[in-house]
This record gives structure tokens, sequence and C-alpha cells, in this order.
């Protein structure tokens, strides 16, 4: 199951997708580098799928922020106090 919106610019998915009180993880497909980049930044999400569907991994560090969790599965020390982010990227086309 997946809740599609509609919306007009950049700017508005990406507040679309913050105003909520979680964030584990977040997915979207595009072709461009630069607005991939720009996008997954601005998520506040604590791993983004970048043209990809599967992120976790065993090797890596396992959390989100807001209400989804506090430090990450997996991390070490300091890991733990910080809020990181994963992105991964999947196959870029032309």
């Amino acid at each position: 199951l997946a809740a599609l919106c509609k919306f007009e610019t950049e700017d508005e998915v990406v507040r679309l997708a913050n105003a909520t009180d979680v964030g584990l993880a977040g997915y979207f497909f595009l072709r461009d580098v630069g607005r991939v980049w720009r996008v997954a930044e601005k998520l506040e999400v604590g791993m983004v799928g970048a043209n990809m569907g599967i992120i976790s991994q065993a090797v890596i560090p396992f959390g989100g922020v807001k209400e989804s969790s506090l430090g990450r599965e997996g991390g070490h020390g300091i890991e733990d106090y910080m809020n990181t982010k994963l992105i991964i990227f999947g196959g870029i086309g032309a």
C-alpha cells in the first residue's frame, strides 16, 4: 500500500513529507542527481532510499528521527546521541 499525493513543486512535496511526527525512512525515484541530493538532504528522516526500495543492511546502523527513534540500532558510542542520515543511491537513468 502506498499513499500518493499530487504536488506542484519540489519544496511542496518535501514540506508534505516532513509534516509528520515520525521520520524513519523516505523513498523516492528521480533521474536528476542534483535533485536527488537536494531532496535527500531536506527530508527529515534517518534513512533515504533514492531509486532503491531496500535500504537496510546488517552493517549499517538502523534508525530514524522525530518519534521514530533516538540513536541508532547497531551504532557505536557517539552515534547513540547523534541524528545521522543514511542515503542509499540506486541507478540513475538518463
